[in-house]
C-alpha cells in the first residue's frame, strides 16, 4: 500500500512534513483533510492499528477543539462517538496524519515519518 498523508494546506507543520517527504523521496497519497476528511470507518480501523490512545488523533491545539469544549466533554464520551465526532470535522483531526503498512503517526515526528524509508 502507498503510504497516504491527510493534511491541512495552510498548517505549517502539515508543509514541513510535505517538504521532508519530498527530500527523502518518499511517494505518498496526498488528501485535503477538509476536503476529504477521514470517515468513522477509516478513523476506527486507523487508531485500532496505531496502538496509540484516541485521544492522539485530535487537534487539541486547534481553535473548534477549544471551541467545543472537548477537553471537559472527552472524558465522558464513548470511543464511538469520539471518532464519529472526528469523521464529522477534518480540522478536529491531528494532521498531518501519516498512514502506511508500517506507520500510523498523526502529526509530524520524524523519527517515526522515517520508518517509510526502511
Amino acid at each position: 500500500m502507498k503510504p497516504l498523508v491527510l493534511y491541512y494546506a495552510k498548517c505549517s507543520t502539515c508543509r514541513k512534513a510535505l517538504k521532508w517527504l519530498e527530500e527523502n523521496n518518499i511517494d505518498c497519497d496526498l488528501r485535503s483533510i477538509v476536503d476529504d476528511n477521514p470517515t468513522h470507518d477509516e478513523l476506527a480501523r486507523w487508531i485500532a492499528a496505531s496502538g496509540l490512545p484516541l485521544k492522539r488523533f485530535f487537534n487539541t491545539s486547534g481553535s473548534l477543539y477549544k471551541q467545543f469544549g472537548l477537553k471537559d466533554k472527552l472524558p465522558h464520551m464513548s470511543d464511538d462517538e469520539q471518532i464519529a465526532l472526528l469523521a464529522s470535522h477534518g480540522m478536529l483531526v491531528k494532521r498531518p496524519l501519516l498512514i502506511s503498512d508500517t506507520v500510523i503517526c498523526p502529526g509530524f515526528k520524524e523519527a517515526e515519518w522515517a520508518k517509510l524509508k526502511s
